[in-house]
């Protein structure tokens, strides 16, 4: 068993006991401040709506009146629907009014969905109007608790959420104020967030307002967030790492901003001047592809690598003049772009430290819903490419069973950590034994103390040898090759009928079929893939025999995900 250690505090922060605390903190340090920006269209004309710090806190204390005055402050809520300002409203009125709040995946099947509602034993939705036909067959089937139906937009048939808030802003001018004066207790779960399992069906994880208020606290003390950033909402809020991640922007001074549809990305990063944001890996890997993709269009690979080797020379005697040397790249990102935190999974070293070299720091952290999320990070002083970082301060991390790799199991215990799963009695015992959160990731820890995921304990593809392979090490390898949009590798029978013990690695590839077709000169399917076959055996030239990859599944069709971009395995590996 290792102690690992933690980052080193750098930024004063405010430790926070519960949300309202929370806002207004916010709303009085950030007053005049953007709190959020909000696009408008109407027809062809464009306009924008600016909320400050001390704005969305009237709002929230309106809309949390108006559910008080509708008997709904102590039942359960569901959210559903798409990031947006309403999301974020409703969240926040219901847990700054002591209620119960349950974070709904957008992208669930009905079935799922009712389900989720069922198991939390939800009375209220909050919905968009991009679910209605979803809550309409809810409502319907008759299987949920619901009794109040609430859409963020105003359609036929709902109560729509604008208008329960008129109703507490008409109750706030008469001089009510119980919404503000109800007392909290931030250290008692009132957030049901579903995991985005992999491989098996979601958990129900009890977090706490503190849980989140004092992971904030944490990442304030190390990460560089400054008052005054602009930020763009990407990470779906029912995921812990969506909505903590808004609740630091909230804390922080930040300005948050929506995104139109992923295929707008780049033009609202520019549009809203984006200096800093939080994402997954897919992200900011598919940011960094399309930037080398445009220097190759445009014929000046070796003016970057020029400038890259400046910029190197310059940094060794204490100069960054990569912002100015790579000003033109950095202007397709609007110029203002300083800042990127990758989480979810594990990010591809070539994307980071390509960001890197243009001049804005990435680093990326690491967590899990259990823990309201982050366990882990690197800083832009505390940062090793390929590690997810050190211990954020306050969290204790352990590595335990270690092999005689040195790879073992990591283990936390914190302020942030779940209370359990909810009526899951069996499942908190096994992950919260002996006091400590065990998180299923096999991790090393190098002699600096950083920690390196070597993948996850239910993925380990164990030999007849007794070698262990690291599917999660070597699909990183596998998103070096340019036209890989996503990777899987598994174990798998050498003979159909031989030891189901005896595995043969495998990869399964998805590529990107029109730069295979631009940038290859191939169309055909089995030429392409004898082309990927091709560069998988020069990758097995650089491994020991026992983790060369003897098999490749090749396509273009996309793999199972969920909403945060995880491959599900269990389910691809059906269908091979």
């Amino acid at each position: 068993m290792r102690e690992i250690p933690c980052l080193t505090p750098v930024y004063k922060a405010q430790l926070h006991e519960n949300f309202r605390e929370m806002l207004n903190y916010a709303a009085t340090a950030y007053r005049g401040d953007d709190a959020f920006i909000l696009k408008k269209k109407n027809g062809g004309e464009v306009t924008y709506k600016h909320i400050k710090f001390e704005e969305f806190l009237d709002d929230v204390n309106a809309l949390g009146t108006g559910l008080m005055k509708r008997g709904l402050l102590d039942k359960r809520v569901a959210i559903i629907g798409k990031n947006r300002y309403e999301w974020v409203l409703a969240y926040f009125a219901v847990l700054c009014g002591g209620g119960i709040c349950v974070p709904l995946d957008k992208g669930l099947p009905m079935e799922e969905a009712e389900s989720s509602l069922e198991r939390s034993y939800a009375d209220v939705v909050v919905f968009d109007k991009d679910h209605t036909d979803m809550i309409n067959e809810i409502r319907k089937n008759g299987q949920t608790s619901l009794t109040e139906f609430i859409c963020m937009d105003e359609i036929p048939g709902f109560t729509a959420l604008e208008t329960i808030s008129g109703e507490g802003r008409e109750a706030l001018t008469k001089g009510e104020t119980s919404y503000m004066e109800i007392p909290l207790d931030g250290k008692k779960w009132s957030i049901i967030l579903f995991t985005s399992g992999t491989t098996s069906m979601a958990k129900a994880v009890l977090l706490s307002q503190y849980n989140i208020t004092a992971n904030i606290y944490a990442m304030l003390q190390v990460e560089d967030i400054r008052h005054g950033d602009v930020t763009m909402a990407f990470l779906p809020y029912h995921h812990t790492f969506g909505s903590t991640g808004q609740c630091v922007m909230l804390a922080a001074g930040v300005t948050t901003t929506y995104c139109d549809g992923l295929k707008y990305l780049q033009k609202n990063i520019v549009e809203y001047k984006v200096s800093m944001f939080v994402c997954v890996p897919l992200l900011i890997e598919s940011i960094y592809k399309k930037i080398i993709q445009t220097v190759k269009k445009q014929g000046k690979e070796k003016t970057l690598a020029r400038g890259m080797k400046i910029s190197k020379a310059l940094m060794k005697v204490g100069i960054d003049a990569r912002r100015k040397i790579f000003k033109s790249v950095l202007d397709q990102l609007g110029g203002n772009l300083r800042y990127v935190i990758s989480g979810a999974s594990a990010i591809d070293p070539e994307a980071l430290e390509g960001f890197r070299a243009f001049g804005i720091e990435a680093v990326q952290g690491y967590g899990m819903t259990e823990s309201a999320p982050v366990l882990a990070a690197e800083t832009p002083t505390e940062r090793k490419t390929g590690s997810i970082g050190r211990a954020m301060p306050g969290v204790q991390l352990r590595i335990i069973d270690e092999n005689e790799e040195g790879i073992g199991e990591l283990v936390a215990k914190g302020p942030n950590v779940m209370e359990g799963y909810y009526e899951n009695e069996e499942e908190t015992a096994k992950v919260l034994a002996d006091g400590w959160l065990h998180t299923g990731d096999l991790v090393s820890l190098d002699e600096d103390g950083y920690i390196f995921i070597r993948g996850r304990r239910k993925n380990v593809i164990v030999l007849k040898n007794g070698k262990n392979v690291y599917p999660e090490e070597m699909e990183v390898l596998l998103t070096n090759l340019p036209y890989v949009t996503e990777c899987m590798v598994f174990g798998q029978p050498r003979h159909k009928d031989g030891d189901h013990k005896d595995l043969a690695i495998c990869a399964k590839i998805v590529y990107d079929r029109e730069y295979m077709e631009r940038g290859c000169g191939l169309t055909d399917p089995e030429a392409i893939h004898e082309h990927i076959k091709k560069d998988i055996d020069a990758i097995n030239e650089e491994l020991p025999v026992y983790k060369q990859m003897l098999r490749v599944i090749t396509t273009d069709e996309p793999m199972i995900k969920t909403t945060t971009g995880k491959v599900k395995r269990h389910e691809e590996a059906k269908n091979i």
